[in-house]
């Protein structure tokens, strides 16, 4: 598949308007190229699953939909909890089998280990369903090194999904635990919020290179590892196909050192006090 996926939790499933343009966007990803998509069952309940089958059912042939579960909404509250005990994972599985029209979820992820929840259970669970012909690939989102290797004392994990950019390399260790283990490993948070392009170095790379700071960092991400599949999402045509042509950037060794030496660090740091950017 084509490294550079999508993520389509920022496409909204209503009103109207909004959610046609939702659709044009879903399909454009196609057009451009586009052969992995990111969705879950978090994102509006499963409405944004039903988006993406309305906008691109039936699905090309080289088209890998991954979907999470392990969230359920309260009745009373409306508040979002973790949830990975196995009768409510089976049921998320099975509505998100209903709701994007397959027979089977080629890559599901678990969106949150539940502290709550024995992780035997939770894996085993979702081994079950594997087992049943529901499940193709099993995969996890925002685990640690220590947390990866239990999981896969009881299941062959195929993906991480962590929080992860150019500028906030906290799961740098998780990434090469995957890397040695043969594990995909999509960023989610691809690009920093707010303060790429207003980073000296990437900005100054983006005019040598004829690119934009937001394609330089997902370039970054490309050269960084083979093992890195990116998910940047939007809910804008002109955003997506900047970040589609990001495939397109050429990063030299020596622009890639000069990106390399930036200090994630203190883009945290600043994160942190700013929670806006």
């Amino acid at each position: 598949m084509n490294r550079l996926g999508f993520g389509a939790m920022h496409l909204p499933t209503e009103p109207a308007a909004d959610r046609a343009n939702a659709v044009a966007v879903a399909r454009r990803a196609v057009e451009l190229g586009v052969t992995l998509i990111d969705t879950a069952h978090l994102y509006g309940g499963g409405a944004n699953e039903e988006l993406l089958a309305e906008a691109l059912h039936p699905y090309p042939d080289d088209l890998l939909i991954t979907t999470k579960v392990g969230f359920t909404r309260s009745p009373s509250s409306g508040e979002w909890r973790n949830d990975g005990r196995p009768d409510s994972l089976r049921t998320q599985v099975d509505e998100a089998l209903r709701r994007l029209r397959v027979e089977r979820l080629e890559l599901l992820q678990l969106h949150r280990l539940d502290p709550e929840v024995p992780l035997p259970k939770q894996l085993g669970a979702l081994r079950e369903l594997r087992s049943a012909g529901k499940v193709g690939r099993i995969g996890l989102s925002e685990v640690t090194v220590a947390e990866l290797a239990d999981a896969r004392e009881i299941v062959d994990i195929a993906s991480v999904q962590n929080r992860y950019n150019l500028l906030d390399r906290e799961h740098e260790p998780v990434l090469r635990a995957c890397e040695a283990a043969g594990i995909a490993f999509l960023p989610w948070r691809t690009v920093a919020w707010g303060s790429t392009g207003e980073q000296e170095t990437i900005a100054a790379i983006a005019r040598e290179l004829d690119a934009t700071p937001t394609q330089i960092s997902l370039a970054w991400l490309l050269h960084h590892s083979p093992a890195i599949l990116p998910i940047p999402g939007t809910a804008r045509l002109p955003h997506l196909e900047e970040n589609v042509a990001a495939r397109r950037v050429e990063l030299p060794p020596a622009h890639k050192k000069r990106l390399d030496r930036l200090d994630p660090l203190n883009h945290l740091d600043r994160l942190a006090e700013n929670p806006e950017s």
